[in-house]
Order: C-alpha cells, then structure tokens, then sequence
C-alpha cells in the first residue's frame, strides 16, 4: 500500500517545479577609448547583470502555457535553465522529477528544446538523414522512426521536402523540420522559443495547428514564447508573463484583459447625414476611429453603460457594439510599463 500512495503522490507531482530562480550574469564594462583599454588590461570593471530574479511557477502534466515577456525580460534565459543549458546562480527547479542542469541522461532523454532560428540539424544534408542520426542517439527503432517522420511531415506539410538539402529549404520548411526532429523522440516536456520567429502567416497557422493537436493527442507538457500574440491565444489558456527578469502575472490569459485593460471599444453605427462633431465625442471617450456612418470610441470600463445609454438619447444610432480591447495591444500596454 505505501509503494502505491508514493506512486499517486508522485503523479500529482507538476511537471515542472520553479522555486526562486535567479541567474545573474557577470559582464565586464570597458571604458571608452584606448586609455580605457589600457587600463582594463590591469584593472577590469564588472556589473552584476540580474536576467532572471526569484521566479517561482509550477506547470502541470499536459499543459501548454505562453511565457510572454518583452526582449531582454528574462524567457529564454529561464528555458535554457530548465533545459540545464545554464546553471542557475540559486533557487531550485525540477522537471519531470529532474534537476536540469544535473543533465541526467534521463532527463535528456525526456524534454526538447528549440530556439528559434538555431539549427540542429546538419546543414548540407537532408533532413531526413539528419533524423536518421537522432534515432540512432536515442534508440528509436526503424518502424518507429519511419512511422514518426511520416506522420508529423504530413502534418505539418513537408513530407516531399524530407530529401531536399536543409540548406535549399525556405525558412518554414526548415522551422517544420527542426520541429520534427524535436519531438521525434516523444518527449514529455517541450521547451518552445519563438518557434514561428519571421515565418509567413500560412506557415505560422499550420505550425500552431501541429502543436494543438500534439499536445492534444500526446498530452506533452509545453512552455512556449512567442511575440506574436495570435500564437499565444490560439494555443494557450494561461500565460505566464516576465518582465525584468521577475514575473508580472501568472493566470489564464483571459484574465489579462479583465485585470489589466481599464477601458472598453463601443463602436457605433448611425446614419451617415448625421453630424457628429469630434468635440462633443470626446466628453465620452477617446475617439479610435471615424468613418461616415461609424464611430469607434475608447471608453472607460465604468463608464461604458451610462456613455451608450447617452450615445442612444443623442444620435441617430442604427447598431451599437462592445468589444473588449484586443489582447495584443493590452500586452503591449503592459510591456511598455
């Protein structure tokens, strides 16, 4: 009975464990000029460059969370950590049970990472000779390998590209096969970093896909960054967001607006004759946009109800509309803060 309890306890366990992560980097400050240099060659100057400060989260088996943060905020510094690419300067993270930068070869065998626009691939070689090796690396038999190459190309398109030199693919074609070669191993936990980085929108929608139904079918646990929002609210229910290397906000992503956007976008239709002077709309709100016969206004989130029910007692209004401000420019709000 006790072996069977440890074992429950050890599946309720998250996948990932972060407790008060902290890497600070020592970089050298050379003063200008060649007096400068001159003197750096006896005494150097260092600072203490803070990336990453006391982070703390734990993610569960299965989930799939965005990691948002502006550049320089702290994100891939934290993946190469759990990825145990950097030791941390202290705090504590597990893995799947593991401590990262330990690098056990059960570890290793268990997570991917891929950085966007880094190759792992051989570069004059086809992929497919490339997936080859990596099968032989972790033990994966012929049938198992061809089966697995076969269905993720397909999915993700490129299964006439897998003999094509990676050097002759387009930057999408070579982002699919860096992908397949990441999780061509089943791994349990996937670190992703800007993984549709300069890709097309055609490109970055079969990318999202694939994720969605790898996650979905293989329940891989999945830590993604991106700067395009539209990735992060296709794929991720909750967000984890940095900045200055210490985190903002840790909950679903459909909190961000409800907590971090003061105003609302009511839009408004009426008749194109009617005079609407910008003057008299701005008692109401920011004026977003205006075309003959609409009106978009940001208004407060308090205010919204009592400026409609006046926008309905002075125009001639046909249809009104509410929408919440979109979550990228809220993101960017925060950002810029």
């Amino acid at each position: 009975m006790a072996v069977s309890h440890s074992a429950d306890r050890t599946k309720q366990m998250p996948v990932i464990e972060v407790n008060g992560l902290t890497k600070v980097f020592r970089t050298y400050r050379k003063q200008p000029g060649f007096t400068g240099a001159l003197k750096g060659l006896f005494r150097r100057q260092y600072e203490q460059l803070e990336a990453v400060k006391q982070v703390s989260f734990n993610i569960e088996a299965g989930e799939l969370v965005g990691f948002l943060g502006p550049n320089g905020a702290g994100k891939t510094t934290t993946l190469k950590m759990l990825s145990g690419l950097l030791y941390p300067t202290s705090g504590m993270a597990r893995v799947l049970g593991y401590v990262p930068w330990e690098r056990r070869d059960g570890y290793r065998r268990q997570f991917a990472l891929l950085l966007g626009q880094k190759n792992q691939l051989w570069w004059d070689l086809p992929a497919r000779e490339s997936f080859e090796l990596n099968a032989e690396i972790y033990g994966i038999s012929r049938a198992d390998r061809d089966r697995r190459v076969g269905e993720m190309s397909e999915l993700l398109g490129v299964r006439d590209k897998l003999n094509v030199s990676v050097r002759e693919l387009s930057l999408g074609e070579r982002t699919k096969m860096e992908l397949i070669a990441a999780l061509l191993h089943e791994p349990k936990v996937l670190f992703l970093d800007e993984p549709t980085i300069g890709l097309d929108v055609v490109s970055q929608k079969t990318v999202r896909e694939f994720l969605r139904e790898h996650n979905a079918r293989r329940h891989t646990t999945i830590l993604l960054t991106s700067h395009y929002m539209a990735d992060i609210e296709a794929l991720c229910k909750r967000v984890i967001i940095i900045d200055h290397g210490t985190i903002f906000f840790d909950g679903l992503l459909s909190e961000v607006v409800d907590r971090f956007a003061d105003s609302k976008l009511v839009r408004i239709q009426c008749d194109a004759s009617a005079e609407c002077p910008a003057e008299s709309l701005a008692r109401y709100g920011e004026v977003v946009e205006r075309t003959p016969g609409s009106i978009q206004l940001r208004v407060k989130r308090e205010r919204v109800i009592a400026v409609c029910k006046a926008l309905l007692d002075e125009l001639p209004v046909t249809d009104i509309d509410i929408q919440e401000v979109p979550i990228e420019e809220v993101i960017r709000r925060i950002f810029a803060r």
